[in-house]
């Protein structure tokens, strides 16, 4: 990953308006920049906002893949099928459309969390992150040389 990459650090609880526009909290808005991508964040049953300079970097990670198997032409047209490239209206609005909130979850109620190159979108009632893991955390840091 470049470091001139857009981060995203931090969360906010808040809901989807009745014709089902979410609201992109202030905090991350200016770095999400406009256009980005909002899509869907498998095998993780939430939705994503990509800036379209880290949405770029991983269409050509994926891109580059030497094997294209059937594994991951599956994987790519599910992607893409539930992917849009979106703006924020003047309000900081965006609509978020029906089969993605399906994929999702997303009823009404949301936590928007900003991770590292994206933000992910969680339905409140499958977002359950509040507590550190625990168990295997110190191994798992260790592994990573953190």
């Amino acid at each position: 990953m470049h470091a001139e990459l857009p981060r995203f650090a931090g969360s906010e609880q808040h809901a989807l308006d009745h014709k089902g526009r979410l609201i992109v909290p202030a905090r991350f808005r200016e770095r999400l920049g406009s256009p980005f991508v909002l899509t869907i964040a498998p095998p993780d049953s939430c939705l994503a906002l990509y800036p379209m300079p880290t949405w770029v970097e991983f269409c050509a990670r994926l891109e580059a893949v030497p094997e294209k198997d059937e594994r991951y032409r599956r994987y790519v047209r599910y992607l893409f099928a539930h992917s849009e490239e979106s703006e924020s209206d003047a309000q900081g609005r965006v609509m978020v459309p029906a089969r993605l909130r399906s994929y999702a979850g997303i009823e009404r109620n949301v936590v928007s969390v900003g991770l590292l190159t994206r933000i992910e979108i969680w339905a409140k009632e499958r977002y359950d992150f509040q507590e550190p893991p625990t168990g295997e955390l110190p191994t798992f840091l260790s592994e990573l040389g953190l």
